[in-house]
């Protein structure tokens, strides 16, 4: 949320800010400390105005991130900054008064614009001393040799302000600043940490490449206690954003005698994929990775850097579980592998897992396989393949064509390359490119068996959708197949893996009811803001869990959580526990409120909302989250704390809020109520494989005998131009 950078290490804290409100203004330094270690360090990037104020603010120039240029839109003026010309406005040309007419408003544009008309004004850093009373002060000081350029003195403003500021730190990339500073202040005086730039950029008051100055830190150690250096100078990465080896600076550092903070932590941005997109995992590979562990962390998301090393750090697989709630996969951990795979379950229960899933679909053989799509197309990279041909019209299905699962013959089927999800790839988000065609698609038997192997596992989850469309029009008894496996693999007899059957469709469960003794669980695909009791008492006769989707606990209005339902509190009454889903690691998957956190978002539905339950394509995360110490504590740490539902659009000022949205609907029993599903209908043979013999009595009147529609071949288009995208 904005600027409360946090270093955080085993021994102290500082920070950053969420960098959810404007960088610098009051409510991210109170957001910081509010939801923080207690000895959170707060950093200030230190300016000088042309009558000697120093002000808290994130650049050297001021458009980016503040309101100057409509207060002042002919104040603009150009300088040179370490030898490079610069345009822009400068707090130089600005006394303490001209900036009283310019606010803060966000400077990084991917993060919402909802703060910028609440007025933030821009602090002094007695302003932050005497409203905020921070533990401890960070004062970073990135051009002093500008200022000096311009006849004013950061030494002077420092040794002044330390005379009724406690600094706890003062950094800055310059060399020759340290030696003005020297012998300023007594021996309480502040840290001196020496910042380093990228290795390539040359420190301005030596002409040496800060990489050239990484080699001498003994050298560095004459004018400083510690380093600060972005976290590729600790772990770098390769060209395609995985992890390299780590370096031995931090070793390399410590045993010359100085303490090495790290910066670039960010949750909403882009991070190794070595970890899945997930920032905790992130900051516990700096902090404890068995081999080192830094000193601070500089972030912008001051509650995970906080919740990392605090409850997190040093706390094995095998740590107690402090609360208790079932961890399901989607598609196994299909956050990693593509979905449905041997290598997605494998690591799902490797991950932790309770649960793993099989989405079942049908090949035209009658095989029962898992694939979280009944079209190909989605999962596969069959547009590639001879098989694109084998493209079709279902209208119940979807509006646009798809080459079909009952198109192809299991081992057909057996010869495609699966394809990961990238649910996100508009935002340029990919996910472990590297593998991303890895694995092997398992029929509903392999799957089976290897949860029927597992020793961590207590049950699998068993999804069952279009059952009516594939007995009316494929001749395909889905059900059947699974309860003939399931029998066949040993389920019927086995007692200590409990066999969940999932269907957005009561038909379905009331199937399997009839049939076996199997729990059943019914998923409610719809955002809904309550249930009917009839409709409850519905449900009650045939499933005995239910699903729901997020935004049915957690109801949101472009990017904020607007409140909480009674969902969830009505279904348990009921004596129906409550699975939750889709909860993915991705930050652009969670509003606001949950800080670009996958681990806050998951803590606010357990202990905030009580389900029972996550699905989840990311199972590590949620499992990790279930051991981590802190909730195991007589009181819960702020970092550990469910954020308030809507609390967050308290903070957004009346003209800045979202339009309301109309409410989501209620679910009746109405919604419930199907009719039985049909009997099986014999399949006609077709001349074409995967071609039906006759259209649907719902599809339009073929326009021809021998070639695609229209529609069919700009599907098929869109496939391949999909596939591609993968590659």
């Amino acid at each position: 949320m904005a600027d409360a950078r946090w270093f955080l290490s085993s021994r102290d804290c500082s920070r950053r800010v969420f960098r959810l409100f404007p960088d610098s203004s009051i409510d991210a330094y109170s957001f910081a400390m509010l939801t923080s270690v207690a000895d959170v360090v707060l950093w200030c990037d230190l300016q000088l105005t042309k009558d000697g104020a120093g002000v808290c603010f994130p650049g050297l120039t001021m458009s980016n991130a503040s309101t100057v240029e409509a207060a002042y839109p002919n104040r603009t003026n150009t300088y040179l900054v370490n030898g490079v010309s610069t345009q822009g406005w400068f707090t130089v040309d600005f006394s303490l008064k001209d900036l009283s007419k310019v606010n803060l408003i966000r400077g990084i544009l991917s993060r919402s614009e909802r703060f910028d008309g609440n007025g933030y004004s821009i602090m002094t850093v007695q302003d932050l001393n005497t409203q905020l009373k921070p533990q401890g002060l960070w004062l970073n000081v990135q051009h002093e040799a500008f200022y000096a350029q311009h006849n004013l003195s950061m030494t002077t403003f420092l040794t002044t302000a330390s005379k009724t500021v406690i600094i706890d730190f003062i950094s800055s990339p310059e060399v020759n600043f340290f030696k003005k500073i020297a012998g300023r202040f007594g021996r309480e005086g502040p840290s001196f940490v020496f910042r380093f730039l990228e290795k390539e950029e040359f420190e301005p008051t030596t002409n040496r490449t800060y990489g050239s100055i990484l080699s001498n830190l003994t050298f560095v150690k004459t004018f400083a206690s510690g380093i600060l250096v972005p976290k590729s100078y600790v772990l770098p990465l390769d060209d395609k954003q995985y992890l390299l080896p780590s370096t031995s600076l931090v070793q390399d550092a410590h045993k010359a005698g100085l303490e090495v903070f790290v910066s670039g932590f960010a949750n909403d941005v882009d991070i190794a994929h070595d970890y899945s997109y997930d920032p905790v995992s992130e900051y516990l590979s700096f902090v404890d990775n068995g081999n080192f562990s830094v000193d601070g962390v500089l972030s912008d998301f001051p509650i995970t850097a906080s919740a990392s090393v605090e409850c997190f750090s040093h706390m094995g697989r095998n740590a107690t579980k402090q609360v208790d709630f079932l961890v399901i996969s989607k598609n196994g951990a299909s956050g990693d592998y593509p979905g449905c795979t041997d290598l997605a379950y494998a690591k799902a229960i490797k991950d932790g897992a309770d649960v793993i899933d099989c989405s079942v679909q049908m090949s035209s053989d009658g095989t029962p396989f898992c694939s979280s799509s009944i079209d190909l197309g989605n999962t596969t990279m069959v547009a590639q393949t001879p098989f694109r041909n084998r493209s079709t019209n279902v209208p119940e299905i979807s509006s646009v064509g798809g080459i079909y699962t009952f198109s192809l013959t299991w081992p057909e089927i057996q010869t495609l390359t699966p394809a990961i999800s990238n649910p996100y790839r508009t935002y340029n988000m990919f996910r472990n490119p590297n593998e991303r065609n890895a694995g092997k698609l398992v029929s509903l038997t392999e799957f089976l068996n290897l949860a029927k192997n597992s020793t961590s596992l207590s049950g699998v989850l068993i999804s069952v959708e279009n059952a009516a469309y594939l007995r009316e029009n494929q001749g395909l008894d889905v059900v059947k197949a699974v309860l003939d496996t399931l029998t066949e693999t040993g389920y019927a007899n086995i007692t200590t893996t409990k066999v969940m059957i999932q269907s957005t469709n009561s038909s379905v469960l009331v199937d399997f009811k009839k049939q076996s003794k199997y729990e059943t669980v019914y998923k409610v695909e719809e955002t809904i803001r309550d249930v009917l009791d009839s409709a409850i008492e519905d449900i009650k006769t045939f499933a005995s869990a239910v699903v729901v989707v997020k935004s049915s606990v957690f109801p949101d209005a472009e990017g904020f959580v607007t409140g909480q339902t009674n969902v969830v509190e009505r279904l348990q009454k009921s004596q129906l526990p409550v699975y939750v889903e889709l909860f993915q690691n991705e930050f652009v998957s969670q509003p606001y409120d949950f800080f670009s956190d996958a681990t806050v978002e998951i803590n606010s539905y357990v202990t905030g909302a009580g389900v029972n339950g996550t699905i989840t394509e990311f199972p590590f995360t949620a499992a990790r989250y279930r051991r981590n110490r802190c909730l195991g504590s007589k009181e819960t740490p702020p970092y550990m704390g469910p954020v308030q539902p809507g609390g967050l659009l308290e903070l957004v000022s009346h003209a800045s809020l979202p339009p309301a949205e109309a409410p989501n609907p209620v679910f009746t029993d109405a919604d419930v109520a199907e009719p039985p599903l049909p009997p099986v209908t014999a399949k006609a043979p077709t001349s074409t494989p995967g071609t039906p013999s006759k259209p649907s009595t719902n599809a339009p009147a073929p326009s021809g005998q021998t070639r695609l529609s229209l529609s069919l071949l700009l599907s098929v288009f869109a496939m391949v131009l999909a596939s591609l995208l993968l590659l």
